[in-house]
């Protein structure tokens, strides 16, 4: 979602500075946290339309979403000297049973009705997984060897400091910060605990079980946006249509504080409800979401003194703290305004942020047709569906994370995983935990300190005898010395 926002907020800069209005503050040619695409920029073959749109390709691939387990390993961007990072799912795919999941015809089609078929055989699936497994033991998968063992460093470097709290020590979480800073630990670490402290100041906690927006229906009707089903390779889709936001409207039926706790209390449920749901239904890890922008319509009513802060503000959170979490953003009904807006715009935004983006013109469908079944788009996108029986697509927040089946084992499970830990002894306090899934490396990481430390120890008690000895020798010389002067 971040992507969104940041490409708005970029906007209203743009089209302010054009009509020579001031901002606030200039917002920084930032590298946004939709990093990590190993795709790479090409401009379309229409001549007229090559300096407004960026597509997404592979090198010598076809363009199916499911390349990602393909992903080459990270290389440098010629552009701008910052490392490509393969997309954040690439080594992430759940092994499968064989036998009992064989692929079909229908494969390339993920949609979270699949899940529907197998519910008795996740349930004995888990039931089988033991109850000292946890959800993301089950749901990890496959990790790259390379990035774990620069999480497991990253892991060591936070917890012998005392600042890895074991409710944060989450391998997708602290990967997410790594490839954010391109694994520069220190630049990663300030990165995560600036995240840990914005998260106790602002009460995330706190707002995930107490806050109610109570004008949920009335924003949805002035700011039409929300998740509406999975792409084909089953992760969520986003979906905002800015060229009908009403924003004095909003203003009138929420605040910006209550807006933005909103938008805070979403991207908690996608991380711990709609990723984990959508794995489960994929019967592999999600982590990333397909965004789409929709951006008929937009003119100048569309960018206020209040956009500017709204969006700013939700831009700088989602930045922050909630890195690499979005897969790929298309920018939708884009016109000849917004095209030279756009090439404005691309000024502000780093090759591989670009290469997230594909700006279409009205001739978008079989763009999104590649990726989304008909069944998970929106009809006023071209789609099958209309969720008539919620009043509308961006009403429904249809997707697996609505199933009960499914809701039911990420509760029954994170739960396991809760117990799990008090068993074994592992302490809530930030300072004092303990995770478990650390143990066995601390304590070798301890007894090879342990061992060095004695080794050192012993050579400094050997040199100490060695000095005990100079010393005595040193004194029998001066006492030989006194005694022939005396004489």
């Amino acid at each position: 979602m971040s992507c969104i926002h940041f490409v708005y907020s970029t906007s209203l800069f743009v089209i302010c500075f054009m009509n020579k209005l001031k901002l606030v503050k200039k917002p920084e040619r930032v590298d946004n946290r939709i990093r990590g695409a190993s795709f790479f920029c090409l401009p379309m073959h229409n001549s007229k339309e090559s300096d407004n749109e960026i597509i997404i390709s592979r090198d010598g691939e076809d363009r199916q979403d499911d390349e990602v387990l393909k992903a080459p390993s990270k290389h440098k961007s010629g552009l701008t000297g910052k490392i490509m990072h393969p997309p954040i799912e690439g080594h992430w795919q759940l092994p499968l049973d064989q036998e009992r999941y064989k692929p079909s015809s229908s494969s390339t089609n993920l949609g979270f009705k699949a899940v529907l078929s197998y519910p008795l055989r996740i349930r004995q699936s888990l039931k089988k997984a033991g109850r000292s497994k946890s959800l993301r033991v089950l749901l990890e998968g496959t990790h790259d060897p390379k990035d774990e063992q620069l999480v497991q460093s990253f892991r060591e470097l936070l917890f012998l400091e005392g600042q890895l709290p074991s409710k944060h020590n989450n391998y997708h979480t602290l990967l997410r910060f790594l490839r954010m800073r391109d694994f520069d630990f220190t630049k990663s670490k300030e990165m995560f605990l600036n995240y840990l402290k914005w998260r106790e100041d602002y009460k995330v906690d706190a707002i995930q079980k107490e806050f109610k927006f109570d004008e949920y229906e009335e924003v949805k009707k002035c700011y039409p946006h929300g998740y509406h089903g999975v792409d084909r390779y089953g992760r969520p889709i986003y979906i905002e249509r800015i060229g009908m936001v009403d924003l004095n409207a909003l203003l009138q039926v929420s605040s910006v504080d209550r807006f933005v706790k909103y938008h805070v209390s979403e991207q908690e449920k996608t991380l711990n409800l709609r990723f984990p749901a959508c794995s489960i239904a994929a019967k592999r890890h999600i982590a990333s979401t397909t965004s789409i922008l929709d951006v008929q319509g937009v003119g100048l009513s569309n960018f206020s003194k209040f956009a500017r802060q709204i969006f700013m503000e939700i831009q700088k959170i989602d930045s922050n703290y909630y890195p690499e979490t979005l897969h790929r953003l298309f920018i939708v009904n884009a016109g000849s305004g917004f095209r030279m807006l756009w090439k404005a715009l691309k000024a502000f935004l780093d090759v591989r942020t670009l290469a997230k983006i594909n700006v279409l013109g009205y001739n978008y469908l079989n763009d999104l047709l590649e990726v989304i079944d008909p069944s998970n788009l929106p009809n006023f996108l071209g789609g099958n569906c209309t969720c008539s029986d919620y009043g509308g697509c961006l009403l429904s927040d249809k997707g697996p994370w609505k199933n009960p089946e499914i809701s039911e084992m990420i509760q029954a499970i994170s739960a396991t995983d809760e117990n799990d830990q008090e068993n074994d002894g592992i302490q809530s306090s930030e300072v004092a935990s303990a995770p478990s899934v650390l143990a066995p490396q601390k304590i070798r990481s301890l007894e090879a300190a342990l061992r060095d430390t004695k080794s050192k120890i012993e050579a400094l008690e050997a040199l100490l005898e060695e000095t005990k000895t100079a010393l005595k020798g040193l004194a029998e010389h001066i006492e030989d010395l006194n005694n022939s002067w005396e004489a």
